[in-house]
């Protein structure tokens, strides 16, 4: 049985290196121009700069260019990509069609991995995309333990799963909360999300409190909970699912640094001293995130155990 990758989301290239002695083995950076909803913001210059930091202890980087591509950004996403490839990062991350494209009309040869968010809910998407040149498929986090199962067994490509951080519930390429802030005449500057983390939407009859923040690519509002599978991998192991990321977005470096090590500890102690030793230890390293997690995010499992409600 293959040990799976464990992927996280940077916030520089200073917290890359932290991250690296965390146990992490790969990473996925970009900037909100090309890429959807990243933990920390990383220009061509920084993208370099953290290829070689990664490269040097024999981990791989992906860069996010999964947003969605209107006509005026065509251009742009071509030199992009040009200078990614002479970079030689590890893999493109892709959810519009026109990335693949262009890609192609580039010549470009780094690996590609699908992720078109929430619709990516099945093996014929899956293998559809893998004929296409995708080397790996990001399912959606509103998937069932069973059906990521089926989906695994059924694939021809890697299969990519989340298991720790928030999801997105919703965007919309308009920007509402500079418009509801307009509306009351009070200034916004929506220029650094980083400034909005502490920003929820407030449902008083579900007493929910959903984070949300505006960007390049509109509004992002996430589901009120954050998902942690730390105590339920064992089935996931079992799968061969490939790659186990952990989104660290509007988190603090310190918890990602943490939950990443508290990870690394959960597939080492199964792959390298058995089901028992994981079965041992898990329970102590939930009570290890509950410490540090922030009051206003309890701890789910997601759709894991439950089916999709809308």
């Amino acid at each position: 049985m293959k040990k799976p990758e464990l992927l996280v989301t940077p916030k520089s290239v200073e917290h890359i290196e932290d991250l690296i002695s965390s146990g992490a083995d790969a990473f996925i950076i970009g900037e909100q121009q090309f890429g959807l909803r990243l933990a920390g913001e990383f220009s061509l210059k920084q993208v370099n700069e953290a290829t070689k930091v990664i490269h040097a202890a024999n981990k791989k980087v992906y860069v996010a260019v999964n947003a969605l591509f209107h006509n005026d950004r065509l251009e742009a996403l071509d030199e992009y990509l040009m200078e990614l490839q002479r970079i030689g990062v590890d893999s493109i991350v892709f959810g519009d069609p026109a990335v693949l494209m262009a890609v192609r009309e580039l010549n470009i040869t780094i690996p590609l991995h699908w992720n078109p968010e929430t619709t990516a809910t099945n093996w014929f998407q899956a293998n559809y995309w893998a004929e296409r040149g995708a080397k790996r498929a990001v399912l959606a986090r509103e998937l069932s333990l069973d059906e990521i199962i089926e989906i695994k067994e059924n694939s021809q490509p890697e299969i990519e799963v989340q298991i720790h951080g928030m999801t997105c519930m919703f965007q919309s390429k308009r920007k509402l909360l500079g418009n509801y802030f307009l509306f009351r005449k009070e200034a916004m500057e929506i220029e650094n999300r980083k400034e909005n983390k502490n920003m929820f939407l407030h449902d008083k009859e579900r007493k929910n409190k959903y984070p949300i923040y505006e960007d390049l690519n509109g509004t992002h509002i996430f589901s009120p909970n954050d998902m942690c599978l730390i105590d339920e991998l064992t089935e996931l192991f079992e799968a061969g699912i490939d790659s186990l990321k952990f989104d660290g977005i509007l988190q603090s470096d310190d918890y990602i640094t943490t939950v990443t090590n508290l990870y690394r500890q959960a597939i080492d102690a199964y792959f390298d001293q058995g089901e028992e030793a994981y079965e041992a230890l898990k329970d102590d390293l939930l009570e290890k995130i509950e410490v540090i997690q922030p009051p206003l995010r309890p701890l789910d499992t997601g759709f894991i155990f439950k089916e999709t409600v809308y």
